[in-house]
């Protein structure tokens, strides 16, 4: 095995760890029923992943929509959970092609809104089919999806985009991820 699979893979398997273990923690997430839910760094690992390889962005992805079904949070969190693979695999293409060096400042911050819109519609698209037919509980609508989700959601992107790049330089710096 090339050094470079090794590394990917076992930087993958960390974060998968890291990825199932974050929604478990109690403290770290806020439930606003039927279907908000806002858990600090979920999503870090996979940001993270994605400057590893597209490969490790969908493992992670995948890892971490595990980790909220252990939750025993309600199955709309988890399709909320498995609709990042609508962002972290695009993500994940963009970042090897435009090689993540030249990521940097105002390029960064850009990739993060765009991250951050296709996160937000990703989960507001989960939630609705998740309800489509049902219909939303306590007459809560449309109008909550995109204002809780939507909005909700690219706040949340945004943040945890922040702390994954802090985290990121931090392992680059340290030879630890690389470059």
């Amino acid at each position: 095995m090339k050094k470079h699979h090794l590394f990917e893979l076992t930087a993958t398997a960390l974060l998968i760890a890291i990825g199932i273990l974050i929604p478990m923690i109690p403290f770290l997430r806020v439930f606003i029923p039927p279907a908000a839910s806002y858990t600090v760094a979920s999503h870090v690992a996979i940001f993270i992943a994605m400057f590893i390889s597209p490969r490790s962005a969908v493992a992670v992805t995948l890892g971490t929509t595990f980790g909220f079904l252990l939750t025993g949070l309600p199955l709309v969190i988890v399709f909320r959970a498995a609709s990042h693979i609508l962002f972290s695999l695009p993500g994940a293409i963009y970042i090897a092609k435009a090689k993540a060096t030249s990521l940097r400042g105002i390029k960064l911050r850009l990739l993060s809104v765009g991250i951050a819109i296709m996160h937000s519609l990703a989960e507001t698209a989960a939630v609705l089919i998740f309800f489509a037919g049902m219909g939303f509980p306590e007459g809560q609508g449309v109008l909550w999806a995109f204002g809780f989700i939507g909005i909700g959601t690219i706040v949340h992107s945004l943040l945890d985009f922040e702390i994954a790049n802090i985290v990121r330089r931090a392992l680059q710096r340290g030879n630890f991820l690389v470059k």
